[in-house]
């Protein structure tokens, strides 16, 4: 019998999360949990339901249902959400899509998507409760931290570094050997040449930061 897998999310990262699931074979789609808007609770939503919000995590084990994936664009909610899971008992789950190659030495930690399309060369390491979006690259011997979020067609140079939290804009580029800091937001396009402090949004081409009270909420 498949494992039953419940998706934290009912939007659009949601919906690819369960179409990944559903290539691998792995795991039958038990339901979404929604926390912003309690009146979709019973609605049908893309090929399950939508169960409640986090009230239904401790009914979650008592139904044998033990895997959680966190299916939500925005870092810190996904970190947040990630530790309420785990402190009711369920298991993070990493997703990988069929047509993604990822080198036999990557290590992928748990709750972790990976998207159609991405490559992962050697050695890279990628942390828990990570994005890889679609045709991302990420190249040999890169570290990709918790939390983390890498938007589609993005392209991560070699033996460089994506600090906790941080995210990468849509065909943003970094080169190799550089480091991203913690909760650093590179927006769509940009190139990196640089290294990037914590908590600052870089755009253009050379990217050039700037400092956002603020960022992700804190």
């Amino acid at each position: 019998m498949k494992a039953r897998l419940v998706i934290w999310g009912a939007g659009g990262a949601a919906k690819v999360a369960a179409s990944i699931a559903r290539s691998e074979g792995e795991f039958e789609i038990a339901g979404f949990l929604d926390d912003l808007n309690p009146e979709r609770k019973g609605d049908s939503f893309y090929g399950a339901s939508i169960l409640g919000g986090r009230e239904q995590l401790a009914s979650l084990g008592a139904g044998g249902i033990k895997h959680i994936i966190i299916a939500i664009g925005d870092n810190a909610a996904r970190r947040k959400l990630a530790s309420v899971s785990r402190e009711a008992g369920l298991s993070l789950i990493s997703i990988v899509h069929p047509t993604a190659s990822v080198s036999i030495d990557v290590t992928i930690g748990e709750g972790t998507l990976i998207k159609a399309g991405a490559v992962i060369e050697s050695e890279a390491r990628i942390g828990d409760n990570v994005i890889i979006g679609a045709q991302t690259y990420v190249g040999h011997d890169a570290i990709v931290e918790d939390n983390a979020h890498l938007s589609g067609g993005s392209k991560l140079g070699g033996s460089s570094i994506v600090e906790e939290g941080a995210w990468l804009g849509l065909g943003s580029v970094v080169k190799d050997r550089i480091r991203i800091g913690q909760n650093a937001e590179v927006g769509a396009g940009a190139v990196v040449l640089e290294d990037l402090p914590p908590d600052v949004v870089a755009t253009g081409n050379p990217a050039q930061a700037r400092w956002r009270p603020g960022l992700f909420g804190r």
